[in-house]
């Protein structure tokens, strides 16, 4: 193990919460195949073969593992430089057949998705649910009236294995693996996610979700989700993530991939939940084509650090999108966040608002792109980035970029830092809360206008875990 990598498993011991948000621990499950150490052409093509992939795929792997090995490591995260991939497992499948009922999942699997209450939300209102465990989809079921409206939906794996030509037109096309060197990592390593194809003028009322859970220390997660939404279509996919909490560090170099073609609308919602163990790094872009619209909403509330900035490119005529990036960043963590929107057609409108909660000497960044070309003309695009900071160990950093070519273009920027105060506190004290619950009400309160794009079930589950992320801080300095 490096130095660096040392010095980060100190720094993740020393910022494990005294309380698990969920009560998720570590337990012990069987494993049908492990890869780890120097990530090589073999291993590569070791990973193609257990998957029985085609040969285009296992030739894609094989270009991302060279522009892995060409390209820089990123620079600008703290923490990011010192993870150590040859101590990781970068290929875990645990030994579980896909279930499409939660009875067939070993009892040691179904418990942690048990614990985060998965199946009951399904049951509920999701119309169809796929759960990633480590590297492998291990469960996976929708309902058989989206099957019946032509909907295509199954996991990554399955999809590549039956090699369906669509596929094969939009993998990492939209998230190219020459973006950057975790992209390329990403490109080369992939396993598991949601592939998923919503016919023209097909409109499903109900989410979907992805759940991607990491069970082990030392361990990489990869998952892809790839989503194309066919002409006039809807469709609204929650992404959830977690972790039990390890004695060691894991990270986490997902990608997901959105193309909304005319007329269509995606609504793509993340609730991230890592432990303080995970090292997130999260790769999200969508490209919407004339009059579609994108709305991206990023719930990052654990792990250790994160890197996510969920990015749109406004191809046609009339596209929209949003992207709303709430950000709590308690103890010693980093949360490098933000959004990218890209207009690229006239009569294109975007809309980012980054909200960041930084306390008991957390860091937020916000990194935002907002690039305009000639040509996309009376194009407009909007940015708020509010700032609400607990005590004077903690950070909030604004770093906006934009790009503006066209002069017709409307581009406008607001941002604001607040301090929470004692006279705050004693007021709702006064009214008989306990400072715990005053605290989490003031954070509800500031991300309250958007909170109301969570499906309620979500919104309550966030709730809970401000709720006990405050418990333990402390009062205000």
């Amino acid at each position: 193990m490096n130095k660096g990598a040392i010095k980060l498993r100190e720094e993740l011991l020393k910022g494990m919460d005294a309380v698990d948000m969920l009560g998720l621990t570590s337990k012990p499950y069987k494993i049908e195949v492990e890869l780890r150490g120097k990530i090589t052409r073999d291993v590569v093509e070791e990973i193609s073969r257990i998957k029985k992939e085609p040969d285009w795929m296992r030739r894609l792997r094989l270009r991302s593992l060279e522009l892995f090995e060409k390209l820089p490591m990123p620079k600008w995260v703290p923490g990011i430089e010192e993870i150590d991939l040859e101590e990781l497992a970068y290929y875990v499948k645990p030994e579980a057949t896909i279930a499409k009922n939660w009875d067939d999942l070993p009892k040691e699997i179904r418990e942690y998705y048990e614990k985060l209450g998965i199946p009951e939300a399904e049951a509920r209102f999701l119309a169809g649910l796929y759960a990633v465990m480590d590297s492998e989809t291990v469960y996976g079921r929708v309902k058989d009236a989206l099957k019946e409206k032509g909907i295509v939906i199954m996991s990554m794996d399955e999809a590549v294995q039956k090699d369906l030509p669509i596929l094969k037109e939009y993998f990492m096309r939209i998230f190219p693996p020459s973006d950057h060197k975790f992209a390329a990592l990403h490109g080369a390593l992939w396993s598991g996610g949601v592939f998923m194809y919503v016919p023209k003028g097909v409109k499903i009322p109900e989410p979907i979700e992805g759940f991607f859970l990491i069970g082990k220390a030392y361990e990489g997660q990869f998952e892809h989700t790839l989503i194309i939404a066919d002409e006039g279509s809807y469709v609204n996919f929650i992404e959830g993530c977690s972790a039990p909490r390890f004695a060691g560090y894991s990270f986490h170099d997902g990608m997901v991939e959105l193309y909304a073609h005319k007329n269509a609308v995606i609504k793509f919602t993340t609730v991230q939940n890592w432990s303080r163990n995970v090292i997130n790094y999260n790769n999200k872009r969508a490209i919407a084509e004339s009059g579609a619209r994108v709305d991206w909403f990023e719930g990052s509330i654990g792990s250790k650090i994160t890197v996510t900035y969920p990015s749109t490119i406004l191809k046609g005529e009339g596209a929209v999108s949003r992207s709303m990036v709430v950000s709590l960043s308690k103890g010693p963590v980093i949360k490098d966040t933000g959004s990218k929107m890209i207009h690229l057609a006239p009569g294109t409108r975007s809309r980012i608002v980054n909200k960041t909660i930084s306390a008991g000497g957390g860091v937020n960044i916000y990194r935002g792109l907002i690039k305009i070309i000639r040509g996309a003309k009376y194009s407009q695009a909007d940015v708020e980035c509010d700032s609400l900071i607990f005590d004077d160990k903690s950070k909030a950093h604004t770093y906006p970029h934009n790009q503006v070519d066209e002069p017709t273009a409307q581009v406008t920027h607001e941002a604001t830092t607040g301090r929470l105060s004692e006279p705050q506190l004693f007021y709702l004290q006064s009214r008989g809360l306990g400072e715990d619950e005053a605290k989490s009400l003031i954070v509800l309160g500031f991300l309250s206008d958007i909170l109301v794009e969570l499906p309620f079930e979500y919104l309550n589950v966030l709730n809970r875990v401000i709720q006990l992320e405050f418990k333990e801080l402390g009062s205000v300095g």
